[in-house]
Parts: structure tokens; sequence; C-alpha cells
């Protein structure tokens, strides 16, 4: 799963890079560097081994890190280093981006017990998800409404982690007779991608998906789903009827295949709109969300008649209580802790219930902070 990343990362700062050059090329200005490149990938690509969960690996001299799951996606990890230096020792954890319990396909977030320094992230830090069987029901219930009036299903959908969650849970409506199959098209290069390596990797899987794969395989349920690995295929989309449901990328709205399914269906009436992940202030998803009457996609203003949705229960990010939950495990060690990865919304109510439950007070650092142990 990290090829797939950072080389689509990659992919896309060389693109974007070019963009930025050609203007600064207009204005005068010399041309800048991505951040990194292709280049760049596919040497740390050759750096990388595999390491189990739970046991001790050198990674320097005099400094050993352990993996534990982080529930967020597939091989998502906490990171917990042991650090010598000057016959003493530290320890600094990392939690990574944590996952909520009982999220399908993926175990549980196992925390550590100890640290003297803690990065923790915090992007859910101000709530609670919806209730998991409350979203599947609403997800059900938008699919048979707009079944019935025959209109399209558009899902900006993470490629990685969302999109294979979705597809779980349709898996179970097909194999459980919620409703008659459907085409459903996932328009996402990367997405389609990130699903052969699911499959390929079941023991990562829960034991409740472990259990339902007895019977036979979650894929098997999904004999309606198409792929549209091309440019081409993904315009051909256009002209296929509804009803059908099209999972595209960019998840946030900000990019991607899914912004040319909008253009061409959001004026009508019959198309639904599914908002299946965090969606940042000001961005396309978060107007449509907010009721917006008109957006601009491609400098065309276009009206939106469109059903608009939001199913708040698939975050894959644990929410407060299940934060406070991981935290309060290594909280006896008393660590200097940092709130990381979350808006101020998010990291301030945080900091201030850590504060209140475990009487520690949690940094909130800026861009270029340092911290030394």
């Amino acid at each position: 799963m990290t090829s797939l990343i950072l080389r689509d990362s990659a992919k896309i700062q060389e693109h974007d890079n070019e963009r930025i050059n050609r203007k600064r090329q207009r204005a005068g200005k010399g041309p800048i560097d991505p951040l990194f490149s292709m280049e760049d990938v596919e040497a740390v690509l050759k750096q990388l081994q595999p390491v189990p969960y739970n046991e001790r690996v050198e990674v320097a001299p005099g400094m050993y890190a352990i993996w534990s799951e982080a529930g967020h996606i597939l091989g998502a990890s906490s990171i917990r280093l042991i650090v010598r230096e000057e016959g003493r020792e530290k320890t600094v954890v990392f939690s990574g981006d944590l996952g909520p319990k009982k999220a399908p396909l993926l175990r549980d977030p196992k925390p550590f017990d100890q640290a003297d320094l803690l990065f923790m992230e915090s992007t859910y830090g101000d709530r609670d998800h919806r209730p998991k069987e409350n979203t599947i029901r609403q997800f059900a219930e938008i699919i048979h409404s707009t079944l019935e009036r025959k209109g399209k299903m558009l899902i900006p959908a993470f490629a990685v982690g969302r999109t294979q969650e979705l597809l779980y849970h349709l898996a179970l409506f097909f194999r459980n007779k919620e409703f008659e199959k459907f085409p459903i098209f996932i328009d996402s290069p990367m997405a389609i991608e990130a699903t052969k390596i699911y499959i390929r990797h079941p023991e990562l899987f829960d034991r409740e998906t472990r259990e339902l794969r007895k019977d036979h395989p979650l894929h098997a349920d999904l004999s309606s789903v198409k792929t549209t690995a091309s440019a081409d295929e993904s315009k051909a989309l256009n002209d296929v009827p509804g009803p059908c449901m099209i999972l595209a990328g960019a998840g946030i709205c900000n990019a991607g295949r899914i912004l040319h399914h909008f253009k061409q269906n959001l004026w009508k009436s019959q198309t639904s709109v599914i908002i299946a992940g965090f969606q940042a202030y000001g961005s396309l998803g978060r107007r449509l969300l907010e009721g917006a009457k008109k957006v601009k996609i491609f400098g065309e203003t276009i009206v939106v008649r469109a059903e608009i949705h939001s199913l708040g229960g698939l975050s894959a990010h644990a929410g407060q209580t299940e934060l406070l939950e991981w935290f309060s495990r290594i909280a006896p060690s008393k660590p200097r802790t940092v709130l990381i990865h979350g808006e101020s919304r998010g990291r301030i109510p945080m900091a201030e219930m850590i504060q209140k439950k475990f009487g520690i007070q949690a940094e909130l650092p800026s861009q270029k902070d340092t911290f030394e142990l």
C-alpha cells in the first residue's frame, strides 16, 4: 500500500508543479521543484522491508521500533520508538491515524501503555461519529430512493480505505437481498489497485470479516461491480443510464474524476451525491453539504438540483471517545503529549478533555516547532 500511495502522491506533485512553473515562467520567475519526485519514491521503496506487528526491530544503532495496529487503513500502524543515548533510554510514541473500533474489514487499534513523549492525532477530538448502524441504514435508504427514480449515485471516495469499506457494505446488502444488484463503477485507477491489495491480504482482516469469507469471498457478492481504469472508460460513464453508482476520487472533492461526474450530473434532480468523508472548510464538498445552490466546476457554473447526503458514521478516524479511550492506556505513564493532525476545532477540545480526565497539559504545536527530550 505504501508504494501505491507514494507513487500517486509523486505523480500529483509533479503534475501540479508543472502547472505552477508555467505560471511562474509567464510571471518571469524561475522554476521550483516538487517536494519529492517519482525518482525519490523509487529510491525510498528500495529501502523498505516488511516488519511484523508487536515485535521489537532495530532500525538504527541504539534505536528500536515496535509497530502496533492502528485500525485506520490496511497495514496502518502506531509506532513506538525506544531510543538509547548516553546511557539513558527514552520512549517516543506516534499514534498515526487511529481508526474507529469495530470498523469493517480492519482490526481495532491496539494502544501502547508507556511513553515519555507522545505525538497523537486529533482529527475528531471535538466530537463522536454517528452510530455506524444508523449510517448503514441511511446508506440503504438513499440507494433505495435513487434506484426508484433511476438516478446516478455519485460518491467521492478515498481510494484507500473508504472505497473498500463501501464495497463491503454493498456486498452485504446484496448477500442479504436488501435489493437487486445494480451497476457499480469504481472509477479510480488507485482505488482499483488498492482493492486488489485488500483482497490479497485477508490475514489483516478482523474476525467478523474472516467469518463472512468462510461461506464465500465478499467480492463474489459484487458481480455487478466494474472498473474503469482509463480516461476513455471514465468518460463513457456519461452515457451510462441510471440507476448506477460511481465511486470516484478525490474523496475531498478537490480534484480527480468525481469533478467531471459532478459537472455532468449535479444539475439533474434524479442524481444523489453521497458524501462519505470529512470535507475541509471551503472545499466543494463542504459547500455542497452546506446547501450551495450553484457551484463552479472547471470555470463553469453548475446549478445544484441533485440530492446531497452525508454519511457521517463512515469516518476512518476515531471519534473523541475512542481517542480518549486509546489515550487512557498510555496516560498512567504521564507522557509529554503533543496533539497533531487536527484543526483547532479538534485539537483544543481534545486538549481540554485530556487535562480534565488525566491531568495532563497537552501541547498544540505550530509548523516548524521542535521538541526535545
